[in-house]
């Protein structure tokens, strides 16, 4: 059938563009002639995991799937961060500051494979602050998003250097659940709201914990009840 959601595994190191030219082209191959082929949320290149794409008549349904929950797994590394909040940026130790709002103040300092001193939290400080962001919150996405302002790409603009502000958003957070945690990095499965950026979440975590942190991966297992489990797994 050329009217079909196609559910795609994505692996990283390929944008959604890309996974949706290379089904193009598949289906082109497959039917003799185009057809037309969208998906329905994007995944950053380095980002694994559910992509639904829709195919023929059922690209006109896409605004059905845009407002849908997401399920993430998501791996954090704490004590630094990222310009962009991934592993693309540039990476910087995070300075434990120490200041009188820190959550993690008066934690004993020890020390760290880099030589550093540091305030490592301890699970159940990690598990309480990140039960802190559970409900609906304020969230500012990312500079390096494909938001428009003004009509122009916000990450185009971000690696420009322009100076901008993109307004913040409410978005809800159903569940985060820690599912492994060893100092520097934590890995996580959150529920989350449509228009939530894992990123800006990775980050705001860290700024709660004081040790700064970025995302090293990032892998979305489902949209609605849409599942990964059902999805076919793109070949590059």
């Amino acid at each position: 059938m050329e009217d079909q959601i196609i559910l795609i595994d994505k692996p990283t190191g390929i944008s959604s563009f890309g996974v949706v030219a290379k089904v193009r082209r598949q289906l082109r191959d497959e039917f003799t002639h185009k057809v037309k082929v969208g998906h329905t949320g994007t995944l950053d290149p380095f980002a694994t995991g559910l992509l639904i794409l829709l195919s023929g008549k059922m690209t006109k349904k896409s605004n059905e799937f845009l407002k849908l929950d997401k399920v993430y797994e998501a791996t954090l590394r704490l004590g630094y961060t990222s310009t962009t909040g991934d592993p693309e940026g540039e990476i910087q130790p995070y300075p434990n500051s120490g200041d009188s709002g820190s959550c993690c103040r008066g934690l004993a300092p020890e020390p760290r494979e880099d030589g550093r001193e540091g305030r490592d939290p301890e699970w159940d400080k990690v598990e309480s602050t990140l039960k802190s962001f559970i409900g609906e919150i304020e969230q500012t996405p990312p500079k390096f998003s494909a938001i428009k302002i003004n009509g122009e790409r916000a990450y185009k603009l971000a690696r420009k250097n322009q100076d901008f502000e993109i307004p913040s958003r409410k978005i809800t957070i159903y569940s985060i659940e820690i599912l492994e945690y060893n100092y520097p990095e934590l890995k996580i499965r959150c529920h989350v709201s449509s228009g939530t950026y894992i990123r800006t979440l990775a980050e705001d975590i860290g700024k709660a914990l004081d040790t700064g942190a970025y995302l090293i991966a990032l892998r979305r297992t489902k949209i609605g009840n849409f599942d990964i489990k059902n999805a076919t797994k793109l070949v590059l």
